[in-house]
């Protein structure tokens, strides 16, 4: 039998192995975990309101579910996940780790920070004329457009790619591209276009030598911990992943056709975004899948000035250029480069909240930081399931509108 000396220090390393292994786990979470939200200024029964705000979008068919993430000074002060991930072919649950094809939340948690890298890296600038890159990019308009145009939507090319026309590939992407012209005077008006970030992927991966999804997986990804953001999700991901619509449906949106038994079903996994599926998966528009954590991380290191725990990614100046104003001089609406800040796309600032920048995606998806409240909104929905009848404007404005009166400490 051991002595009460040898079961002590028994008891002792246990206790120890089992405090390494808890902060282990938590590690890539870093400062990101679970607090009570008046600890950070928040207040909680405002910010159960939240829920109601839910319930009520899934009540009017909105939506079938959505996760709600809320974080203020580093710290989650709400993170829920309510109704449904999937209706068809049978319900299920929604969970807090669920996984999301982020659609257009693409441009900002993947194209441009890569982009901004590769400015760090002294591998191009924004002022350049993007034939420099691309010198395929020529006529029709096109010759004087710049990369920072691209960013901010002032380049004049059109909103998206007519799909009727039958092309398939990324390579067939990229002629289709050759061929457009300008609708408007480069940096004359604000014209939000996924042509824009089509381009601006080429250029990631002609500057750099790797393919968008690679490039931000090594750069990005990787250094943040973000373990469940992907282009292209590997099949075990699939049970998490919110399903969207059918192919069928999703190319509708761009005036493709597909009339093939399998176009009618439900999308999980794969691509919504009819431009990127016919490009491969891998788009600087779209193709990205994320969940809440992933994105929480992302949206921190932002506030942190380009750091998170012991990495950093951007410099300070990279952060401040991508999320403040742009847009030509005098210019409205406005933009960061990639980010939104006050245009008609800026519902998920609500009503309330002066200032900071997000994003949306088609799906469903949002994100908006603050921060001078030193806070950032996280919604994630699938809207388009199971038929594209949703809609989650309404939503994304309510749940700022309530974060914003929970801030108790606002000045």
């Amino acid at each position: 039998m051991k002595s009460p000396f040898w079961r002590a220090l028994l008891l002792l390393v246990v206790s120890l192995t089992s405090w390494l292994a808890r902060h282990a786990a938590a590690e890539p979470l870093q400062g990101l975990t679970r607090a009570a939200p008046e600890t950070i200024g928040l207040l909680s029964a405002r910010l159960k309101l939240i829920d109601r705000a839910v319930e009520d979008a899934i009540r009017a068919g909105e939506i079938p579910g959505a996760v709600v993430l809320v974080a203020r000074r580093g710290r989650i002060g709400y993170r829920k996940a309510l109704g449904s991930r999937a209706l068809d072919p049978q319900r299920e649950a929604m969970t807090e780790d669920t996984i999301f094809d982020v659609a257009s939340l693409t441009k900002v948690l993947a194209t441009a920070p890569a982009i901004m890298l590769l400015v760090e890296d002294a591998r191009l600038r924004l002022d350049d004329r993007v034939k420099r890159y691309l010198p395929k990019f020529t006529g029709g308009g096109k010759d004087s457009v710049t990369v920072r145009q691209l960013l901010t939507h002032y380049s004049g090319l059109r909103p998206d790619f007519d799909l009727s026309k039958p092309w398939s590939g990324y390579e067939a992407a990229l002629e289709e591209l050759w061929n457009e012209t300008t609708q408007s005077e480069p940096g004359k008006e604000f014209a939000y276009s996924d042509l824009n970030f089509i381009a601006l992927g080429e250029i990631v991966r002609t500057v750099s030598g790797k393919p968008l999804d690679v490039f931000a997986r090594e750069r990005i990804y990787s250094g943040l911990g973000m373990s469940r953001t992907s282009f292209r999700p590997p099949a075990e991901w699939l049970p998490r992943i919110a399903p969207t619509e059918s192919r069928a449906r999703s190319l509708q949106y761009l005036k493709g056709h597909d009339s093939s038994a399998g176009a009618q079903e439900i999308l999980r996994g794969e691509v919504h975004d009819p431009t990127a599926w016919r490009m491969g998966g891998v788009a600087g528009h779209a193709g990205l899948f994320s969940c809440a954590r992933d994105i929480a991380i992302y949206a921190q290191m932002l506030l942190n000035h380009g750091t998170y725990g012991s990495r950093r990614i951007f410099a300070p100046l990279t952060v401040e250029a991508m999320t403040t104003p742009r847009s030509p001089r005098g210019a409205l609406p406005l933009r960061g480069l990639g980010w939104d800040i006050d245009t008609g796309y800026s519902s998920p600032r609500g009503d309330l909240l002066e200032g900071g920048y997000g994003h949306t995606g088609f799906t469903g998806t949002s994100l908006w930081i603050y921060p001078a409240g030193e806070a950032f909104i996280i919604v994630l929905s699938n809207r388009v399931h199971p038929e594209g009848k949703g809609d989650a404007t309404h939503l994304r404005g309510v749940v700022a509108n309530i974060v914003a009166t929970a801030i108790a400490d606002a000045q």
